[in-house]
């Protein structure tokens, strides 16, 4: 398809929509040209869009075989380092909850996929249950996965503002509260280190408090051995900081101080359907902010084969980032459009 290689080598940020069937469109985009796609597929047995489409099947096995070949067809036009972000519903059947999206990415991992992470979208509220005998659902997978392991992921675009050190009573104090005299108190009191290791284990401290002092970091936390819990394992087999307990009777846990990582949990409020009368997908614009930010270059391009109303193309084009919508609905397309254009 001519119109998206010309799109792709142009440097207009402006969003492309493509109306028609995703398989089938996708089939015509050069190998490996996109560097993200974030996209909600309609879930199964759940809405009548226009035009129909995929989430219509008879049954939920044909739903995700239909899925899955446009999510192949997605693998190929991703490039090596490109990220695939899938925010995906489940359903019922016979009082049955399906697990739908995990049985797509399952198969997607077997297909190559790295998964690297499922994020719980806490949607704060749910909608009304309208069932008597099970607990009502407030939470939807969206699932983060990479195409290789070598990929591109920008962590300093979505780490939180650290809180600093600062200095209180003549002593320095962490971003959340260490001092540093409590550790020392521990490592005077200590009957499980030496002299030697305690000599060292107090000279280390200074150390990093001096550090805070001159702000190369903004928090820490000291383990010593058979005082505080070691992380991960004891086992010096699997765990390195086991190892370097037993030898040196301590070590330091630092905090980035560019910030800290986004948690596998986000709460984030639905978009309100009640107001459109065109689309109902609760799909939120701030859904769309960290994967963007993280995984797509501030070049790259980012893709949605069901872009409905738009929302990840917005978010990539207010983010200055390229991005390509496909949706079976010229009138979703057109209401995409005018979404931005009212900008």
């Amino acid at each position: 398809m001519a119109i998206v290689t010309d799109y792709l080598k142009n440097e207009e940020t402006y969003p492309l929509f493509l109306d028609g069937d995703s398989l089938d469109i996708l089939k015509s985009f050069p190998d490996e040209s996109v560097d993200c796609c974030i996209t909600s597929p309609p879930y199964w047995g759940k809405r009548q869009y226009e035009n129909g489409g995929i989430g219509l099947e008879k049954k939920y096995t044909e739903y995700i075989d239909n899925l899955l070949a446009i999510i192949s067809e997605v693998r190929r036009v991703l490039k090596p380092s490109g990220a695939f972000w899938l925010n995906i519903g489940d359903s019922y059947k016979n009082k049955n909850l399906l697990g739908i999206p995990w049985r797509v990415a399952l198969r997607m991992m077997d297909d190559g996929w790295h998964l690297r992470n499922d994020v719980i979208w806490y949607k704060h509220k749910g909608g009304l249950s309208p069932s008597k005998d099970r607990f009502g659902s407030v939470y939807e997978d969206f699932f983060f996965f990479v195409k290789s392991d070598k990929y591109y992921f920008d962590a300093d675009a979505i780490r939180t503002k650290p809180r600093e050190a600062k200095v209180q009573n003549g002593a320095v104090v962490s971003a959340t509260g260490v001092s540093g005299i409590r550790y020392k108190r521990q490592i005077e009191l200590s009957t499980d280190l030496n002299e030697n290791e305690k000599e060292n284990a107090m000279n280390a401290l200074n150390a990093v408090l001096e550090r805070i002092s001159n702000g190369e970091i903004s928090d820490f936390r000291m383990v010593i051995r058979n005082v505080q819990r070691t992380t991960h394992s004891d086992s010096e087999k699997v765990s390195g900081r086991a190892k370097e307990l037993k030898e040196k009777g301590f070590y330091f846990l630092f905090y980035n101080p560019k910030g800290t990582m986004p948690s596998d949990v986000w709460d984030i409020i639905p978009e309100d359907s009640q107001k459109r009368s065109e689309h109902y997908a609760p799909y939120p614009e701030e859904l769309c902010v960290y994967p963007i930010k993280a995984t797509c270059p501030p070049d790259g391009v980012v893709l949605d084969p069901f872009s409905g109303t738009g929302t990840t193309a917005k978010v990539a084009y207010d983010l200055g980032r390229k991005s390509i919508g496909i949706d079976m609905s010229k009138v979703y397309n057109e209401l995409a459009l005018n979404r931005i254009c009212r900008k």
